[in-house]
């Protein structure tokens, strides 16, 4: 008899943590930590929305590999727009930086599927509000199009790249699959 009330009150333990760790893993301050963990599990896109609100991306031209000052190579691909057109986040991930330096000027990083970082760079400004820890979606909105950083006097422009753990990527194909399998207005 007294074994078995040990077990019943082992079960009842084990059924209240579980209990307890579900409950837990729904609150907010949960959101940062089960994101990471969640991403982390995710494999790399192989498609993606265009960040810039309203280009489409027949619009982009593949400027990856091409020679940039100092003998550096453009890891990335620039996307044209009016001044102050929105920048929306690609993809599901968790801002790491948001921060005015270097040839990026003003510039995101976003933390995606795959462990890849998402790098939008020249931005006018931010977002209101956007900091480091905040859990963004695709469509969630991180800056408008400028030309901060090195490319101060040309036109206003994204900079958008992908880093891997083998370094950078062209994200030109991704952005063509993404409008490839995006849904036409009507299909929603």
């Amino acid at each position: 008899m007294r074994v078995l009330r040990g077990v019943l009150y082992f079960l009842i333990l084990l059924l209240l943590a579980y209990w307890s760790g579900a409950w837990l893993w729904e609150q907010p301050l949960m959101e940062r930590p089960g994101t990471l963990w969640q991403l982390s599990r995710m494999p790399a896109p192989t498609a993606l929305p265009v960040p810039v609100q309203g280009v489409a991306a027949r619009a982009i031209a593949d400027t990856w590999g091409g020679a940039r000052a100092g003998g550096r190579r453009h890891e990335g691909v620039d996307i044209f727009a009016a001044r102050s057109t929105p920048v929306v986040s690609s993809t599901r991930g968790l801002v790491v930086r948001v921060r005015e330096s270097g040839i990026g000027g003003r510039q995101v990083w976003v933390l995606g599927p795959g462990r890849e970082r998402h790098y939008y760079a020249h931005l006018d400004d931010w977002a209101p509000g956007l900091t480091a820890g905040d859990v963004v979606h695709p469509g969630t909105p991180l800056g408008t199009v400028g030309d901060t950083g090195n490319a101060r006097g040309t036109p206003p422009h994204l900079h958008y790249g992908i880093y891997g753990d083998d370094g950078a990527t062209n994200p030109w194909p991704r952005l063509r699959a993404g409008a490839r399998t995006a849904p036409r207005a009507g299909q929603l």
